[in-house]
């Protein structure tokens, strides 16, 4: 599976999960700001780093699907193997 597949699916399973993941740049901040959960009035939000390469991109991302509640949900076994078999 491509890299871009693969974050397409890790993006999909977060919005299973109610949590929208959001590409900003964080450039511009002035201060040093990393990928994250966030809850924005009261909205799941996933930030991310726009500038990041899309292996780092998927790498946070399965980092944070890990902690995650995902048992219920469908994930192609491909995904599920870069989630560690969760």
């Amino acid at each position: 599976m491509k890299p871009e597949q693969l974050y397409q699916h890790l993006k999909e399973i977060s919005e299973k999960l109610g949590i929208e993941v959001m590409e900003q740049s964080f450039k511009q901040a002035g201060f040093p700001v990393k990928s994250g959960f966030c809850i924005v009035k009261e909205e799941k939000r996933f930030i991310m780093d726009r500038n990041l390469s899309q292996f780092n991109k998927n790498r946070v991302l399965i980092e944070f699907l890990r902690q995650q509640p995902i048992d219920e949900i469908f994930i192609p076994p491909a995904v599920r193997e870069a989630l560690g078999g969760k």
